[in-house]
């Protein structure tokens, strides 16, 4: 599809400057900008490229003032990045736009299909499954018996939704996504083994939730692991069963979270961390990235380490630690001069 400048603008609440009629068909970065693409600077670092980019149009902040000539045409908003973001959207939502059942499909009988749904090949939707408007399933994903899935879903080639998971409005499963496996829940034994604990609850996944590729969240042992409003999973991660955690966080890629521990609203989670089991983390806390979780965290709170505490301190200890050879060192000179004596 092809849009104008005017259209671009109009759609951003932007304000052209330049060819108001000049057209682009697809995205690009700055730096690789060609003829026929649309750009954007927010970043000062990428400023030098504006003067040569071939974009034919790049969205810039209404702050921004060139020092040169510019080649494209120009669309001043408010703010480049968030603009840019809608932008991508718009475009992902375009190549969404499919909608059909394909013939390789299997959809049970009880099963309930929105509007404009799209549902790709290969695709299993069990029985008494419900789907809203606006579905786009692709091909080889898997919805267990039982479950309730809102408007506007997204599910990736390959991804599963287990039995009896609640899903809201909004929602986007990449590709190897899984949603209701059991958790990791297994009783000693005699003789050195194990008895599996049946999982007998569910997942339920709140409105705009974001699920990244190969990421896993189990479904409780009883009740419900709960994943609220708003929240935003990268790729790899685990979230154990009855875990819950709270509107709007952030996890980055392959983050572990054992099992009844509950995450509030608004965190910010690196990669790599590792959070123990039956914890509380609370709102607005930032967890730098490989930090491993062992107590409850308070409000607020900006920790780092293994195990991670305040991250002022751990910024101190870790001066002192890099140099803990030549302070050994040191320390032993002291001993044998004392010593010597």
């Amino acid at each position: 599809m092809k849009f104008t400048a005017s259209q671009i603008a109009e759609a951003l609440n932007g304000t052209v400057v330049g060819n108001k009629d000049i057209e682009v068909h697809e995205l690009s970065k700055i730096e690789e900008g060609k003829p026929g693409t649309l750009s954007f600077l927010s970043n000062p670092k990428y400023t030098k490229y504006i003067y040569t980019s071939q974009a034919s149009i790049v969205v810039v902040n209404e702050s921004f003032e060139a020092e040169k000539e510019i080649q494209s045409t120009l669309i001043r908003v408010k703010d480049a990045y968030v603009a840019f973001s809608q932008l991508l959207e718009m475009y992902s939502q375009s190549k969404n736009q499919k909608t059909g059942i394909s013939p390789t499909a299997h959809i049970s009988k009880s099963a309930t299909i929105g509007k404009n749904a799209y549902i790709g090949e290969f695709v299993v939707v069990s029985d008494h499954v419900v789907i809203g408007d606006n579905a786009h399933i692709q091909a080889h994903s898997f919805i267990g018996e039982n479950t309730r899935i809102g408007h506007q879903l997204t599910m990736y080639s390959g991804a599963k939704i287990y039995d009896n998971c609640e899903i809201g409005n909004d929602c986007t499963f990449h590709s190897g996504v899984i949603i209701g496996g059991d958790g990791f829940g297994f009783a000693p034994q005699a003789g050195d083994n194990y008895k599996k604990l049946p999982q007998i609850g569910n997942v339920i996944i709140e409105d705009k939730v974001d699920v990244g590729s190969n990421t896993t969240i189990d479904r409780a042992t009883l009740g419900s692991t709960i994943i609220r409003e708003g929240v935003k999973l990268d790729n790899l991660i685990q979230v154990a069963h009855n875990v819950e955690i709270g509107k709007n966080t952030v996890i980055a890629a392959q983050t572990g979270i054992s099992g009844t521990t509950t995450i509030g609203e608004y965190c910010m989670i690196g990669g790599q961390v590792g959070i123990a089991g039956h914890l509380k983390i609370g709102h607005h806390v930032m967890i730098a990235a490989q930090s491993g979780i062992a107590s409850n965290v308070a409000d607020n709170k900006v920790i780092q380490g293994s195990p991670a505490f305040d991250i002022r301190p751990y910024t101190k200890s870790y001066v002192h630690f890099r140099r803990l050879p030549d302070i050994v060192k040191r320390i032993e000179s002291i001993e044998s001069y004392i010593k010597s004596q």
